[in-house]
């Protein structure tokens, strides 16, 4: 499905970013859920940087559809350990962080590059 344009996606990587990044402090993640949260964060910041295709900085290294490939394993990833490892609010912010991950990524189209 076609949704949202490589333009909007971004938008919305740099969204991510920012809830995982403020989650521990908001949600009140500790120990190993919060520093999963920091790591997604900045992995998520790296890769929404380096990809071709979206906006920010030139000379990007990732193609867009291994973007996409990254996106997908890191959400089927995520809900596995939120819904194994944590439980209570952690395995929650999990669960819902993968839903909206896998979400972005179905209705985003790898193969084109729309800014």
């Amino acid at each position: 499905m076609n949704i949202l344009t490589t333009a909007q996606h971004a938008v919305l990587d740099i969204v991510t970013v920012i809830v995982f990044a403020l989650a521990p402090v908001v949600l009140g993640l500790e120990g190993t859920a919060a520093t999963i949260a920091y790591i997604l964060a900045a992995v998520h910041l790296l890769m929404t940087l380096l990809t071709a295709g979206l906006p920010g900085v030139p000379g990007r290294l990732v193609p867009l559809p291994l973007h996409g490939l990254v996106e997908a394993s890191v959400g089927v990833v995520l809900g596995l350990v939120g819904w194994l490892a944590f439980d209570g609010t952690a395995g929650a912010f999990y669960l819902v962080m993968a839903a909206v991950i896998l979400l972005v990524f179905a209705i985003t189209p790898y193969t084109k590059v729309a800014i």
